[in-house]
């Protein structure tokens, strides 16, 4: 694989990026395969807590249409953050340590003020999409709809002119969070860098390597979209296995 050359942006020294081949993904999710089988318990318990921690603000949003499609893309949006102990106990697997799940938390607290900077731009960009999904919404139906109406707009076929450009805006905003997350936090968590640096080496990395990382994009997405079909139980495993692979991307990306 070829390397760039180290670069800087608008003052900002960025590392060098690896052009990777489109068959990385997949070897990036056999590693976090591997990652799993080699320490289960800590990973088994973050995927536990995101899957009771799904159901959970599902259930409580049912009632809402508008705050269940949020409910389900805002787990997209604020899932690169969370899994920072994931990217913790594959990083110390990598040295030949086994880690325990209270041991990797310690990680929110070694680069806290970058990870938390992070944290309330994923946090502003949910907001953000939550208004939009709910002044959309309301222009169709009434705010307490229940899920027949969602059921209505999203499998009855009415309003699909709406529902077309409601997915392509989500999608459109979820596409950016993609290309400024894909390594950002791995790279915070690694290399305890500012937060403006990593965005912009994540930039770099998804501007570099369009196709591979949208084939990542796409098998994040349906790998978790499988797991919202069972009830996000399906998730106490793929979303560990998830986010030890973003690890691994992150490793075979950046120089």
């Amino acid at each position: 694989m070829r390397l760039t050359h180290d670069d800087a942006i608008a003052g900002f020294k960025l590392p060098a990026i690896r052009h990777i081949t489109a068959d990385r993904p997949i070897h990036w999710l056999a590693a976090g395969w591997r990652d799993l089988k080699a320490n289960p318990l800590p990973s088994l318990a973050y995927g536990l807590l995101f899957a009771l921690g799904g159901d959970l603000i599902i259930l409580a949003a049912l009632d809402s249409p508008h705050l269940v499609t949020v409910a389900i893309s805002g787990f997209f949006l604020l899932a690169p953050l969370l899994a920072a102990g994931l990217y913790e106990l594959s990083r110390r697997t990598g040295q030949g340590e086994r880690p325990l799940f209270i041991e990797s938390l310690r990680v929110f607290g070694e680069n806290p003020q970058s990870l938390a900077q992070f944290g309330l731009l994923l946090a502003f960009v949910s907001l953000f999409w939550e208004r939009l999904s709910a002044i959309s919404f309301a222009l169709l139906g009434p705010s307490n709809a229940s899920g027949a109406f969602l059921y209505d707009i999203i499998l009855g076929g009415s309003h699909g002119g709406f529902l077309l450009l409601w997915l392509a805006l989500g999608g459109l905003l979820a596409l950016l969070v993609f290309a400024v997350a894909v390594i950002s936090v791995p790279m915070m968590v690694d290399r305890k860098c500012d937060v403006a640096t990593a965005m912009m080496s994540s930039l770099r990395a998804f501007g570099l390597n369009t196709g591979p990382l949208l084939l990542w994009a796409a098998l994040i997405v349906g790998l978790t979209l499988l797991g919202f079909a069972t009830l996000l139980f399906g998730l106490v495993v793929l979303l560990p296995i998830i986010g030890h692979a973003s690890w691994h991307a992150y490793r075979e990306l950046v120089e």
